[in-house]
Parts: C-alpha cells; sequence; structure tokens
C-alpha cells in the first residue's frame, strides 16, 4: 500500500473500536500505529462497552514459546495423553466471552507469532475455544523498533493504520482525564506536536516528535505527554531547574524549555477561590493564551455549586473563549455535561448564543 493510501486510510481510535466491537469475533484486526498513541487504551473502551465480558491482557514481549502453552499429561480409560494448556493470560480457561489484546505481536519471537496465529484465525489453542473479541497491536514498521510481520502472518489477518490524534482530540480527551491544564493549554497553540514523521522529510523542521531519522532520547507523544502532565501537576514542590529536568527527560530538550516558557503564563491565571468567591473582580488574563488554560481548567474541574459563578465571570470573557467553552462542552464525551447543560444560566447564555451554534455547524 502506498505511503498516500495509507494516511487516507488511517483510522482513528474511535473508528478502529467500533470495527473492533463489529467484526472482532470473527476476524482478529491488528491496529499498527506510532508509538504512544494509545492503542492500549482499546481495551479498556471496548471493555466499557462490553461489560459481560472479561478483558485480558497478552503481551507478547514479554513471552517465549514455551510460555503459550505447556503439555499436561492426562488419562482417560488408562491411556494417556498430552494435552496442551494455554497461558492463564489469554484467558481461554475462564470459560467466558472475552476481549483478548495481543499486545506488540510485531515485536514477537518468531516462534512465538507462528503459535499465536491459529488463536488468530482459528479461535482455536488446542482443546480450547475462544469466544469474544480478538485483537492485535504493533508498531508502525518505519519507526525502525523491530516489528516486521511475515507475508503468511499478514495474510490470517485484517490489518489496519491508526492515525495519531491531533491536538484538539486529545485535548478533549485530557479534559475528562484530568490532563494539566497548562499543558492543554499549550497543545492547543502547538498542533505539530501531534504530526506524524511521515509528513517531515527533515527531523530539523519538526523538533518535538519521534524521527527515526533523528536520535532523540526524549520526544512528545500523547503517552509521554500525559508523564509531562503529572510532572506539572506537583511543579509547586519543585525548583524550576528540577521540573525542567524532569520534563526534559519526558518530552525532550526542546518541547521542554518551550513548555517552561508556557508554565510561565499560568501566573496570570486567576485562582479558582476567585472566581468562585467573586466572579465580576476576579482576574481576567491578558493573554489569549492564559484565556484558554482558565477554560480548560474549568471544563475539567466545574461543579453544579460555582456553575452560576463561572457563567458570570465567563461574560467577562470574549466570545472566543466563550465559544471554546460551549464547544467543549457540547463534546458528547464531555465527562460533566449534565452538570453544566442543566444549569439556568448557561441555557440562557445558549440560546443567546445560537448563532455560534449554527456557524459551527456550516
Amino acid at each position: 500500500m502506498s505511503n498516500q493510501a495509507i494516511a487516507m486510510y488511517a483510522l482513528g481510535l474511535d473508528q478502529i473500536a467500533n470495527a473492533i466491537l463489529k467484526g472482532g469475533d470473527k476476524r482478529t484486526i491488528l491496529v499498527q500505529g506510532h508509538m504512544g498513541t494509545g492503542k492500549s487504551s482499546l481495551l479498556k473502551a471496548l471493555k466499557a462497552a462490553l461489560p459481560d465480558h472479561t478483558a485480558c491482557y497478552f503481551d507478547c514481549t514479554t513471552k517465549d514459546l514455551g510460555d503459550i502453552t505447556i503439555p499436561q499429561l492426562q488419562t482417560i480409560d488408562d491411556q494417556g495423553f498430552v494435552r496442551y494448556v494455554p497461558n492463564e493470560e489469554l484467558g481461554l480457561h475462564l470459560n467466558k466471552p472475552l476481549i483478548l489484546m495481543i499486545d506488540e505481536y510485531g515485536k514477537a519471537n518468531p516462534a512465538v507469532k507462528n503459535a499465536m496465529l491459529k488463536l488468530m484465525l482459528e479461535r482455536e489453542m488446542g482443546s480450547n475455544k475462544f469466544r469474544g473479541l480478538m485483537f492485535a497491536t504493533t508498531n508502525l514498521g518505519a519507526e525502525g523498533v523491530g516489528d516486521i510481520l511475515p507475508p503468511h502472518a499478514r495474510n490470517r489477518i485484517t490489518v489496519v493504520t491508526a492515525r495519531k490524534p491531533t491536538n484538539m482530540e486529545w485535548i478533549e480527551w485530557g479534559i475528562n482525564n484530568g490532563v494539566d491544564h497548562t499543558l492543554l493549554g499549550w497543545c492547543k497553540d502547538n498542533p505539530q506536536l501531534f504530526h506524524s514523521f511521515e509528513e517531515v522529510k527533515d527531523p530539523e523542521q519538526n523538533p518535538y516528535i519521534f524521527h527515526p531519522k533523528a536520535p532523540r532520547t526524549a520526544f512528545v507523544t500523547p503517552r509521554s505527554l500525559e508523564a509531562a502532565s503529572d510532572w506539572l501537576k506537583v511543579r509547586d514542590g519543585m525548583d524550576d531547574q528540577s521540573l525542567t529536568a524532569m520534563l526534559m527527560g519526558t518530552i525532550g530538550e526542546r518541547a521542554a524549555m518551550d513548555l517552561m516558557a508556557f508554565v510561565k503564563l499560568s501566573d496570570q491565571l486567576p485562582s479558582l477561590e476567585s472566581i468562585k468567591r467573586d466572579p465580576m473582580q476576579a482576574k481576567v488574563p491578558e493573554s489569549d493564551a492564559a484565556v484558554c488554560m482558565v477554560v480548560y481548567r474549568t471544563l475539567s474541574t466545574i461543579d453544579r455549586d460555582w456553575m452560576d459563578a463561572w457563567m458570570d465571570y465567563m461574560a467577562r470573557l470574549d466570545k472566543e473563549a466563550q465559544g471554546l467553552f460551549a464547544n467543549g462542552v457540547r463534546n458528547p464525551k464531555y465527562a460533566k455535561q449534565s452538570v453544566v447543560m442543566t444549569n439556568k444560566k448557561f441555557t440562557a447564555w445558549a440560546m443567546a448564543n445560537n448563532y455560534m451554534f449554527a456557524a459551527d455547524k456550516k
């Protein structure tokens, strides 16, 4: 498949999860994609969709051939034979509907790859039958981290490419998963953090991301950004030098320096208590980036007790910032949607600003 076709038909993780739900009981989808982009999160999403299924995780990189099955001597009518007992992580002994994730299949020992093929194609291993959904994951071969699949293995499965999320898609996820609001603001201003190395011929054109032509010991991925968020959350107990060092070891030198410059903007933010206590007098940041951070912080922390106060404060922000808040609320995945949508002041604001929603639909 050409690079153009791969890019055109690369799917988002939501699309892949839906495909597994529809056909993963008969066909094994191998999800290949960039490192650190959430391929493993598919198991959690599928479990949420099918709570009656048991989620099983099988890491191929930690297995050798002898870890797949072991022989067990059986006797019937004084006749002995060997039965092969599968690894517990495969879940076949549970006799329940399963969601099996075969992780890092492309990096597996060749013997392990071959041993798993019958399970992935015929849904059997020894005398054990598989019931439920099955999928596998691997990194892109172009990343050069050892993911190789022989043709006979590819022919037994369905291979799809997962695209990287856009900055706004990741921000939506971050709002619902407690990612630091400063980091979310930085991501909004820097969409290149989520670009693919296939788009960049010269690694120096994007110094933030992994590139197989550039030996970077740390770089930006959605996974490393989440790790950076954890360091930002404890920055009050660290000096700037220590925090910068932690970020450099997590997302790389250039990204860490740029993010630290952005962190300085957080000094412009009003405290949550000032908005709750006196929304008409609480400080309004001067920079657009700081305003975005206030909105993202609110989306992550809003509660019914101070929803009215936020609406009073939000009226003092420009229309773009108000629209940013509204669009965050309208996201079907927003965890606190009911808190906002049932507020009378927000309902009145939405009716008065309906033109903003109409424009968004076009």
